[in-house]
């Protein structure tokens, strides 16, 4: 059983807040690493219908008003 880094676990228990928010009750993750891009998906499957770029280089998904995914790019560097 492989045991996780105190440092690493204490980074990922400060997203808890925020996953807690999310308009949904389940999630997947999805990490590519050479890319360097996180996708979470809020609904499986998505069927996004329009993708809209934030400034901070965040990709959101939606089906109508309702958000289904989101891309994160250089994900390690956030």
């Amino acid at each position: 059983m492989a045991t996780l880094a105190p440092d690493f676990l204490q980074g990922a228990l400060k997203t808890v807040p925020y996953l807690t928010r999310l308009p949904t009750h389940r999630l997947w993750l999805d990490y590519d690493h050479e890319a360097d891009v996180l996708y979470i998906s809020l609904e499986r499957p998505q069927k996004a219908t329009t993708s809209k770029m934030n400034e901070d280089g965040i990709l959101l998904r939606h089906r109508g008003k309702k958000l289904v995914g989101v891309t994160v790019f250089e994900a390690s560097k956030r």
